[in-house]
């Protein structure tokens, strides 16, 4: 919602539109969008599907993952934990709270302040519930003497943090309060640094890949200097040396990019990744940041080849922004049709009649075994309707069991794209399940 003069305890206005077009045709391509907008919102499919829901009681912006939803964070946390650790991160975990002083010490108070939930005290102590992960990997960082030798050093966690948005910018999985962050943190040399920070953005390209996201940009986005010890940590000389080092990185690269002033973080330059869903919704999805001062308010520091201490610099990176955004976009990217590897339920398995429902449960319990998620319902439904509830959970596969296939050890499969194929022997489904699996690949 929008309020008077954008204090959301004033009353809510409600927003007129108005658009025009140069012909006919171009406002049917609108009204289609609008209307194909409609049928893939993730509020809408993320109930039709189980995915996720919100309660009064808990509050707003605090998503509850079902049990369905809950396997989409799985898969993806899957996902990004394989390929970091081809890359060489190690993960780590931290706490939810903090005392003040962390966040003193970091900047984020009074930088970041307004986005923070008020504090609790304790024992005259303040604590904080985190916004970010940032403070408590440098303390990692710093909880041992480091030399040259150790750098890179790759910090990931997938951490929960808290951010109060207000009330009027909250929108369903992509505006939350409480948020899962796929959040890493690399601490190197500048000589390492155009190396780090290009694999980051290699890293990306690979995920769009997987997802099939081909519409986006790379957002280069920098400090204003009137914002300086404002907005942005004072240090011009520094603002200048990183963003034309980013620069530098991404033009080597030969990665196109578009450049923003006055969007950087506090602590320095980054690239945002902004995308396009399938219905048109533009946002953030990723970003990868450089921080020049933090490191230093920490202390941080290496010992070089010549024996002296010196500060890293420190890379923040989040490929897969948060479960809640990620997964918001995939409901309409994908218009809750995942591939194989992603959908919560793979296979449900549909008998006939009662007297195959023995062979449904054996083939549920082999399926299980080879690690697909599979159902089969036992229920009293009709076959169709059965068929139909299935097409509507948007199940990839749906073998079908009756005499012929009981006595052949065969299925007569039906996919969620409407088409069939009779006589398949068990164990090639298995086969060809399993491999889509693996490969996550995007086709049936």
């Amino acid at each position: 919602g929008a309020y008077w003069r954008g204090d959301e305890h004033n009353p809510m206005l409600q927003r007129i539109y108005g658009t025009a077009w140069r012909n006919k045709k171009e406002l049917k391509q609108y009204l289609d969008m609008l209307e194909e907008a409609k049928k893939r919102d993730h509020r809408k499919l993320g109930k039709e599907l189980d995915i996720f829901t919100f309660d009064d009681e808990v509050g707003p912006g605090l998503p509850l993952w079902l049990p369905r939803g809950a396997i989409l964070i799985e898969e993806l946390e899957k996902l990004a934990k394989e390929m970091e650790e081809k890359a060489g991160y190690q993960r780590v975990r931290t706490p939810h709270l903090t005392k003040e002083d962390l966040f003193l010490r970091s900047g984020h108070l009074p930088y970041y302040e307004e986005s923070m939930y008020p504090p609790m005290e304790m024992e005259g102590v303040r604590y904080f519930i985190k916004p970010m992960n940032c403070p408590f990997h440098h303390k990692i960082f710093g909880s041992r003497p480091r030399s040259y030798r150790d750098l890179p050093i790759r910090l990931a966690e997938y951490g929960t943090c808290y951010r109060y948005e207000k009330s009027g910018e909250l929108f369903g999985l992509m505006r939350v309060r409480s948020m899962q962050m796929n959040d890493a943190h690399i601490y190197c040399s500048e000589e390492q640094f155009e190396q780090e920070f290009m694999g980051v953005i290699a890293m990306y390209i690979d995920y769009f890949r997987i997802f099939g996201i081909e519409k986006y940009v790379m957002r280069l986005s920098t400090h204003s200097k009137k914002d300086l010890g404002k907005k942005y940590v004072d240090n011009e000389r520094l603002w200048l040396k990183t963003e034309d080092m980013v620069r530098r990185a991404m033009d080597n690269g030969n990665v196109p990019y578009v450049e923003v002033a006055g969007e950087a973080a506090f602590y320095g330059p980054k690239i945002d990744v902004e995308i396009w869903s399938a219905i048109g919704r533009e946002f953030t999805l990723a970003t990868n940041q450089v921080d020049f001062a933090v490191p230093a308010r920490f202390d941080l520091t290496f010992v070089s080849p010549d024996g002296e201490d010196e500060t890293p610099l420190c890379i923040h990176r989040a490929p897969l922004s948060t479960h809640e955004r990620m997964v918001g976009f995939l409901i309409e990217h994908y218009a809750g049709k995942f591939p194989v590897w992603l959908s919560p339920e793979q296979v449900r398995i549909i008998p006939i009649t009662e007297a195959h429902h023995d062979y449904a449960a054996q083939l549920q319990q082999r399926l299980r075994a080879e690690g697909i998620r599979a159902e089969a319902d036992l229920g009293t439904d009709r076959m169709n309707n059965k068929i139909r509830q299935a097409q509507l959970m948007q199940v990839p596969y749906m073998p079908v069991i009756g005499d012929q296939e009981m006595a052949e050890g065969t299925i007569a499969l039906r996919r969620r794209d409407n088409t069939r194929q009779n006589g398949l022997p068990v164990d090639e489904f298995i086969a060809a399940v399993k491999e889509k699996i693996a490969t996550r690949s995007s086709e049936l």
